[in-house]
């Protein structure tokens, strides 16, 4: 789940399901903190499933943002994508500290599907913002 600014936590599942629905062939989406902890996932992936997208997702955001950007002067990661027999996965920055994730099959528009994934960002970037974890027995205040 996200956080509200004021701590309150967010349900974004809904958010996740809606581009399920309304994008083409795509199957699945999750919100993950930068360090791949799910945070939400749209209905019809097993929380198994989500988590180790999560995992990898986090993991390939990571590599591709500290091997690849100074060394070839490209600027900064907007987006990651995978193509597989059948189908993808494209992850993108989703608000502070946090990744949107789809997967989606190989009849996709990969075009749509960046686009789609963009503009939920830009719309509720806010709410997807993963906040920093304090040690157990500290108070972040």
């Amino acid at each position: 789940m996200g956080q509200e600014p004021n701590g309150a936590a967010t349900d974004l599942s809904w958010l996740l399901q809606d581009l399920v629905g309304r994008v083409p062939d795509v199957q699945h989406a999750v919100v993950l903190s930068a360090d791949g902890l799910l945070m939400a996932s749209s209905l019809g992936i097993a929380r198994d499933d989500a988590d180790r997208l999560s995992a990898v997702a986090s993991g390939l955001q990571s590599l591709a943002a500290r091997g690849l950007p100074d060394r070839f002067d490209l600027g900064e990661l907007r987006q990651t994508s995978l193509e597989f027999d059948n189908g993808y996965v494209f992850v993108v920055a989703a608000g502070y500290g946090a990744r949107l994730v789809v997967v989606a099959g190989h009849e996709t528009d990969m075009g749509q599907v960046s686009y789609e994934m963009v503009m939920l960002v830009k719309r509720v970037a806010e709410h997807l913002a993963a906040q920093p974890r304090t040690p157990a027995g500290q108070n972040g205040g």
